[in-house]
């Protein structure tokens, strides 16, 4: 099982920021690994400082629930099974789409938090780097 370290962080970092770039919406993406520990943060020019706070919360909720934030939106709203999760954890818990798992085979090897768009926009980033940890090595599969 590989680890999330520094280098594959930028890689995944670099195809998000490709992505932020072709939809013109400046992100914060964040990066962080099993544990929730940071691993990385990059700010693109002129995206909105809230932002930074919000992206390592989205990839640090999205670790430690197991789920993209995205699925905890649905679970945390009112009347449902996790309402009010958002008050624990200093507020550190996001329930709003932007925040997703990186998995390589069938284990989360940490998670990407992006914020700077509208949940869409988020969410669509977030899932360019997921993108980039499943691209093939090399063709000899």
């Amino acid at each position: 099982m590989s680890q999330i370290n520094l280098e594959l962080a930028k890689k995944l970092i670099e195809s998000a920021e490709k992505e932020a770039n072709e939809i013109e919406v400046p992100m914060v993406i964040s990066i962080v690994d099993e544990g929730g520990n940071f691993i990385a943060c990059h700010r693109m020019d002129d995206a909105l400082l809230v932002s930074v706070d919000i992206a390592q919360n989205k990839a640090w909720t999205s670790v430690a629930m197991k789920m993209p934030t995205a699925d905890l939106a649905e679970a945390a709203g009112a009347g449902k099974e996790l309402y009010g999760i958002n008050t624990t954890n200093n507020g550190r818990v996001v329930v709003f789409g932007g925040g997703i798992p990186l998995c390589q085979n069938g284990q989360i090897i940490g998670a990407v938090g992006v914020s700077g768009g509208s949940v869409e926009e988020d969410i669509r980033v977030a899932q360019a780097a997921v993108d980039a940890l499943n691209e093939p090595v090399s063709s000899n599969k």
